[in-house]
Parts: structure tokens; C-alpha cells; sequence
């Protein structure tokens, strides 16, 4: 998976195909030396719907677990949802370790995501 290999994380911000959708389409490691803009993001995002896409993201450490978390308790705590695409065994396999698994809702798509939330 191509990663920037300074541990940088790139956020891509993209419309969803409905209203109230927005995907973050994250590149690179979720680590604590990058997730302040992740959080940034997240916070100042106001969608109904919020699809994370980490289809190209190799690896998030305890740190970047928090993050997930509080992201999603953010987006509940509003009535908003947030989705989750693309996670791979590795990261699914840190987010059972920790015991969060359970908070987050696990598409294979960005489409699938999308659909679910229309």
C-alpha cells in the first residue's frame, strides 16, 4: 500500500453521491504525530453522514484508535453517523484488541456506505 513515508497522513475531502454524505478519503498511517488535522476535520465536519475511508491506510496506533473513538462519540453524541471503509485486518484487528470493534459500522465500499446511509 503506498503510504508517504515521513508517517504523513493525507485527508481528502469528497461529496458524497447523496445529500448530507461527505468521505474523508484518508492516505497513510493514523499515528500520533499526524492525527491532530484528522481530528481537526472530523470536528468541523457537519454531516449527517460521515464515511471514513481507509482503504489506504496501513496502520493506526493507540493514538489513532483514540481518535476513531472520539470521533464516533462526537458523531453520536450529535445524531450524526459516522462509517468506516475499506479497514483492513491489521487496523480491525487493533479495534478488537482495544475493544472498540464494536462502536463502528465496517463497509467494503464507499458505495456500500453510501447506500447504507440513504
Amino acid at each position: 500500500m503506498p503510504f508517504m513515508p515521513d508517517g504523513a497522513l493525507q485527508i481528502e475531502e469528497l461529496s458524497g453521491s447523496c445529500p448530507g454524505v461527505k468521505t474523508f478519503r484518508l492516505t497513510g498511517p493514523l499515528l500520533l504525530t499526524n492525527l491532530f488535522e484528522f481530528q481537526a476535520k472530523v470536528r468541523a465536519d457537519s454531516s449527517p453522514t460521515l464515511i471514513l475511508d481507509f482503504s489506504q491506510v496501513p496502520l493506526v496506533d493507540s493514538a489513532g484508535i483514540g481518535a476513531m473513538v472520539g470521533a464516533y462519540i462526537s458523531h453520536q453524541r450529535d445524531g450524526r453517523s459516522l462509517r468506516l471503509v475499506g479497514v483492513n485486518q491489521r487496523i480491525h484487528q487493533a479495534l478488537q484488541v482495544t475493544q472498540v470493534e464494536s462502536l463502528f459500522r465496517f463497509y467494503n465500499t464507499v458505495a456500500e456506505a453510501e447506500q447504507s446511509a440513504a
